[in-house]
């Protein structure tokens, strides 16, 4: 291979493109063909972009240069695609990826778009192209990138949700300057790019499987449902674990069905009485609601999960009950009537027990509407608690360790983040999402395993932004209510189910109280009078949203320390301390950061074609 002619490069771009600074870079690809990288690093994930197949996208990760390989396969190419990323896929402020040809040559390069969504080129050319070849499958282009390449243009790779926007460029393109990425309308994807090494997916020869689905359900015709069906186990079922669970989604309820999960009820209930119904109705059976033990959750956009190789969740035994609880949300805005609902979850289970008893236990705010978001607010933050007091009564003394973690919001939130605090300090970051979609609510396996010992607090911060909204937003179970949970997956398992907050009442009524009487009104304590009518009762202005923002982030709060039993561990859990949080956990920097210059290089261009 040889170095393009310096000079000849920059002419050819020059001519197409007249207003493109001399030192941006293009990678010509005309009848390129590089050769088979000796060290191309296996492509461990895999996903479709497109609901058509026409684009693939297959990419692995190297933590130790912190770069992130990427191929995508075209089944059929004409012209070009575009491959990007923004903060929550909008063709708007987008890093980009460009492939296009003017009819004769064809281009690489690294590219953003604007406010507008018109496309320009990058000065800083971080996209470094590695191979291209057609197959008998398709067009395929292999190329690398930096997390982060201190580029403002370019998007910053993190943990959690990368919403990736496509499109494929079906005539050719004269000048960048007629090409406008918003009138393109491209797809969306939403994938996990930085993932942990891959984990043994092997499962044991004796498993089996036992599906948990509801009963053809004829799904209401309103927007939120929550639909409860008890299911009973084999008798004398032996213990089991279960190793891996997946969904099990009706066809053509995939955009219904929102989230499912599956609770055991108190072993120390002989019976449970036989319903299949609303989980709101008032004939719902009361004994339901000591079946909150969570076996498995799933949400919108989850893959299937598997246990670590030393743990698997307990099913059946002595210490277990006979008795589950299968919930399926429904999210049914268009009041679609008359379609028929079996979805539910697939448990994989073995009786060849592991080391360990796993569990899943439930982070964040209780759904409650004391805890609720202003309306047209940009961004604004609910956090929930699990204090020290609930972590030094209810966990063993050698702790537990966190191997999986799923974030839950509904549909106003952005960013979630569950943190490890210490003896007053952040020691470890056990999820978080700053680009937070409640349509990819995967369960992600941590990197690195969280211990939580006895005395630890556990603060989960949800993210929300309410700007299309002009009424308040409440906690809740409504689709247009809000959540902020995290279900973390840990192990040795123990009686600790939920470890949750939520602001104390009284001191909320203090805040209707003061805004009732700022805005001129009487304020009413009246026992009729529910939290919602008072709050959508208030109007809402700067001063109403940063008072509720300052009684959020000061006042004495509520702790729901519960037992699998849905019973509170013994104590006093009203009117405690929030945590004090002295120092927060910083990122270590990225390569970029501490060497600026090594980023600002120009890609070198290389070519086995003369031109």
């Amino acid at each position: 291979m040889r170095l393009l002619n310096k000079d000849l490069r920059l002419q050819d771009v020059t001519l197409m493109y007249l207003t493109v600074l001399a030192t941006v870079v293009v990678l010509l690809v005309a009848s390129y063909q590089a050769p088979a990288l000796p060290s191309r690093p296996p492509l461990a994930y895999h996903i479709p972009l497109d609901p058509s197949g026409q684009l693939e996208l297959s990419w692995n990760i190297s933590y130790p240069t912190q770069e992130v390989y990427l191929e995508v396969k075209v089944k059929e190419l004409h012209h070009g695609l575009l491959l990007g990323m923004s903060d929550r896929g909008e063709p708007t402020n987008a890093d980009l990826v460009l492939l296009w040809d003017d009819g004769q040559k064809s281009y690489f390069g690294d590219a953003w778009s604007d406010n507008e969504g018109r496309v320009m080129l990058d000065t800083q050319q971080d996209y470094q192209l590695l191979e291209t070849h057609q197959s008998s499958e398709g067009f395929f282009l292999l190329f690398k990138r930096p997390f982060s390449t201190c580029d403002p243009h370019d998007y910053i790779i993190e943990e959690g949700t990368v919403h990736i926007i496509y499109a494929l460029l079906e005539h050719p393109i004269l000048s960048l300057h007629e090409l406008n990425i918003s009138r393109l309308q491209p797809g969306v994807q939403r994938v996990l790019l930085l993932r942990p090494d891959t984990l043994s997916l092997t499962l044991p020869r004796d498993v089996q499987t036992l599906e948990v689905l509801a009963p053809e359900v004829i799904i209401p015709t309103q927007e939120t449902t929550y639909w409860c069906h008890i299911y009973q186990l084999p008798p004398n079922m032996p213990k089991n674990h279960i190793v891996k669970y997946e969904s099990v989604i009706t066809p053509g309820n995939e955009a219904i069905v929102h989230h499912i999960e599956v609770f055991e009820c108190s072993p120390q209930m002989d019976t449970v009485p036989s319903y299949s119904g609303s989980c709101d109705s008032k004939m719902k059976p009361r004994k339901l609601n000591y079946c909150r033990h969570v076996l498995a959750a799933w949400a919108m956009g989850a893959e299937p999960f598997y246990y670590p190789a030393d743990a698997g969740l307990p099913l059946g035994g002595e210490s277990s009950s006979r008795f589950l609880r299968l919930e399926v949300h429904y999210h049914n805005p268009l009041l679609i009537s008359g379609r028929r609902d079996s979805s539910g979850i697939r448990l994989w289970y073995t009786p060849s027990l592991r080391r360990f008893d796993a569990g899943i236990m439930e982070l964040g705010l209780v759904y409650t509407p004391v805890m609720a978001i202003p309306p047209r607010q940009r961004s604004f933050q609910l956090t929930g608690y699990c204090t020290d007091k609930c972590t030094q009564t209810a966990l063993p003394a050698g702790g537990v360790h966190i191997f999986a973690s799923q974030l839950h919001t509904h549909l106003a939130g952005l960013r979630v983040r569950t943190v490890l605090v210490r003896g007053g300090r952040e020691v470890e970051v056990v999820q978080e999402d700053r680009h937070f979609s409640t349509h990819y609510q995967i369960i992600r396996v941590l990197k690195k395993m969280v211990t939580v010992l006895p005395g630890d607090a556990l603060v989960t911060k949800c993210t929300y932004n309410t700007e299309d909204r002009n009424k308040v937003t409440v906690g809740g179970f409504g689709i247009m209510e809000e959540m902020c949970v995290n279900y973390v997956h840990y192990y040795p398992r123990t009686q600790l189910e939920l470890c949750k907050s939520h602001v104390d009442t009284d001191y909320l009524q203090k805040y209707f109280s003061l805004i009732n009487r700022f805005q001129g009104r009487e304020s009413c304590s009246c026992p009729q009078t529910t939290v919602e009518e008072q709050f959508s009762s208030i109007t809402w202005d700067g001063f109403s949203g940063d008072v509720l923002n300052s009684l959020y982030i000061t006042s004495p709060i509520s702790m729901h320390c519960n037992q699998s039993t849905a019973e509170l561990f013994p104590g006093q859990w009203e009117k405690q301390e929030i945590p004090v949080v002295t120092a927060e956990l910083q990122r270590a920097p990225y390569p970029c950061e501490l060497n600026p210059r090594a980023s600002a290089n120009p890609t070198e261009v290389r070519s086995d074609s003369s031109v």
